[in-house]
């Protein structure tokens, strides 16, 4: 198959797998404490490029179909498109691919929570908020599906 039709495939089935994600479980996918499965995605850098812009796209259509503001629809995605471009930069050292999604959300998001969405708790404690949840989904589901996807890598990778 051409290159460039399989790169798309993968990006689109990955930000197709990121907006399902979000919607199913849309009751922890916003709000002040986040807690989104689908960043346990954000570990496929990992594994191949084509997760940087199906990534991006995954959360831009998904913060658009949750009713996002438009601040958060632009700046949580690009948050998400530049930490999906440095976790595929570390993709050599496993264990540190989910730091970038991990720390820029818990930055640009907690900051969005409280300027864009207005809520009334503290900014540390809507970073604190989304520190947690990400590190649930980035750290302790994504490098589990590291581990599990590492027999079929041959499969995804670039």
């Amino acid at each position: 198959m051409n290159r460039n039709v399989t790169y798309l495939v993968k990006a689109g089935v990955i930000g197709a797998l990121y907006v399902v994600l979000v919607a199913v479980f849309s009751f922890s996918s916003f709000g002040p404490i986040q807690f989104r499965i689908a960043e346990a995605l954000t570990i496929l850098p990992y594994f191949t490029s084509a997760a940087i812009p199906g990534l991006f796209v995954g959360c831009l259509i998904a913060n658009i179909i949750g009713g996002a503001v438009i601040g958060d629809i632009i700046f949580g995605s690009l948050a998400t498109l530049l930490a999906a471009y440095l976790s595929y930069k570390l993709r050599k050292f496993e264990y540190l691919v989910p730091v970038p999604p991990v720390i820029i959300n818990t930055i640009v998001v907690g900051i969005l929570l409280k300027v864009a969405y207005g809520f009334p708790e503290g900014l540390l404690a809507l970073m604190s908020g989304v520190f947690l949840g990400q590190m649930v989904s980035a750290f302790g589901i994504g490098l589990i599906l590291i581990k599990a996807l590492k027999p079929f890598s041959k499969f995804i990778q670039d």
